[in-house]
């Protein structure tokens, strides 16, 4: 079995390197408003959050969805 996933916009992206982009992009401020989550909101860090995703399944689906809807605007930009 093929490891080729072209279609898949998370293929080959840790939870870490997508958590860390969207920080960069939003910030702590704006992230915690757009995904209304504790580790987020109140005292964050790349640490505790990830920590939090990795054992809350709908947490890292908003995550998820939210790096792929940015990386798309991005990506139309650069268009």
């Amino acid at each position: 079995m093929s490891d080729n996933q072209p279609k898949n916009p998370l293929h080959g992206k840790t939870l870490e390197a997508i958590v860390t982009s969207l920080v960069e992009h939003y910030g702590w401020l704006e992230l915690g408003k757009r995904i209304d989550i504790r580790c987020f909101t109140s005292d964050p860090s790349i640490k505790s959050s990830l920590k939090f995703l990795r054992k809350t399944d709908w947490a890292r689906l908003k995550v998820e969805n939210l790096y792929i809807e940015t990386q798309s605007s991005v990506w139309k930009k650069k268009s």
